[in-house]
């Protein structure tokens, strides 16, 4: 009878051992990302559901804001020790965050991980002097996107691809009328804009360079087409003017703007008309459009680096990035996963896949400076007065370009 107590004494206590076990090798990850709708935020809660049932025993806690919170905040968060284990990282942003990242390259050797799996001009972008810092799940160009309804009813052709800036203003004058806009143009907009059209705002050594002829020319053609022709509203002097364009889109009030593939998600229930897709208007020579995209990286500050490793894997997968591509949220960093964003995305989308495809293949690297997000804010704040008529693109660029190198 004493050896049976002493037995069953050592079975519990072999088992508590075992419960505090299992329950420290239960790994809680956190991670931060934008959304732009509830839609949005059910596609990113997905692929976390997905990374639990990958490794069962990682939970991965998504946190989300808005874009332009987003970007408000994550300075302060790595200020404050506070940055979750994976962030979530825009290419264009990579200069001024990569520091926040754990470098990549050690961890793909050792797994033989293999990066040529997505396009390589996103693996530039997600790198720093050739160390990776985060693993993409998109890519894709800036696109105009128009409410075909609207061209139709003015018996405007649907544009195609490769189309000219002449025939972009004349399509934009024509939807201007009662009370509706043509163009829904953004400060952000000027150096999407400037690069198809070659205009140059960084010299050969890749610094600033707003106030050359080519820059200037370019910032005159933005600019004109809310102060000049009067075919776009004005924007907001805010980092949200992009988020009012949009709205103004979907509610029919302006008839075309410049987004990403990444938008369709968010227009699918938001939108009453037909959208279609164009590339972006190009000058005289041929398009030059840029791209960008987005990915995950590890927080130096986690401390659960191995498990974050693991995590962005899954978020980066070919499951992952078939099911944010058939749910139109992004045209996949994964070559071979592109396919599924043509087939159920784009096919919502008129010509969608046909823009995409001339503008990859007319496309150049989105070339920025290190304090780009600074230069960012200074359009934000110089554009829409100019927008206004309240100065011109002279004064515009000077100022920012002035205020950008203190």
């Amino acid at each position: 009878m004493k050896v049976l107590k002493k037995t069953l004494l050592l079975a519990a206590i072999g088992g508590s051992l075992f419960a505090t076990t299992a329950s420290a090798e239960q790994i809680n990850l956190t991670w931060q990302m934008w959304t732009g709708s509830d839609a949005d935020t059910k596609g990113w809660q997905h692929l976390a559901d997905m990374v639990t049932a990958k490794y069962p025993d990682i939970k991965v806690t998504l946190t989300t804001t808005g874009w332009v919170d987003y970007w408000t905040r994550l300075p302060v968060l790595a200020a404050s020790g506070q940055l979750a284990d994976i962030v979530s990282m825009q290419s264009l942003r990579m200069p001024n965050f990569y520091s926040l990242l754990e470098p990549l390259n050690d961890r793909i050797a050792a797994d033989k991980f293999d990066v040529g799996a997505f396009t390589p001009s996103i693996i530039g972008g997600m790198s720093v002097d050739k160390q990776l810092y985060g693993l993409p799940y998109d890519v894709g160009p800036w696109v105009i996107y128009y409410n075909q309804d609207a061209l139709e009813g003015a018996g405007i052709p649907l544009p195609k691809p490769g189309w000219t800036l002449t025939e972009f203003t004349d399509a934009a004058k024509k939807l201007t009328k009662d009370g509706k806009y043509g163009f829904g143009i953004t400060p952000q907009n000027y150096s999407v804009l400037a690069s198809a059209w070659g205009d140059k705002y960084l010299n050969d050594s890749g610094e600033l360079d707003l106030t050359n002829p080519s820059a200037m020319s370019a910032a005159d053609r933005v600019i004109g087409f809310a102060a000049k022709d009067k075919v776009a509203p004005l924007a907001p002097s805010s980092a949200d003017a992009g988020t009012v364009i949009q709205g103004r889109f979907y509610s029919g009030n302006v008839a075309m703007y410049v987004d990403g593939p990444w938008s369709i998600i968010g227009m699918k229930d938001k939108v009453k008309f037909k959208v279609g897709s164009a590339t972006l208007p190009r000058a005289d020579g041929e398009l030059t459009a840029v791209t960008a995209g987005s990915g995950f990286g590890i927080a130096t500050t986690s401390k659960n680096k191995d498990a974050a490793w693991k995590a962005i894997q899954v978020l980066t997968s070919p499951e992952a990035l078939q099911y944010l591509a058939e749910q139109g949220r992004a045209l996949p960093a994964r070559t071979a996963s592109q396919s599924s964003w043509y087939k159920v995305a784009a096919k919502d989308i008129t010509n969608g896949g046909e823009a995409i495809d001339y503008s990859l293949a007319h496309s150049i690297p989105y070339v920025i400076t290190n304090n780009w997000a600074a230069v960012e804010n200074l359009f934000n704040q110089y554009f829409p007065p100019a927008f206004a008529g309240s100065t011109d693109a002279k004064q515009t660029m000077e100022t920012i370009q002035s205020l950008a190198q203190q």
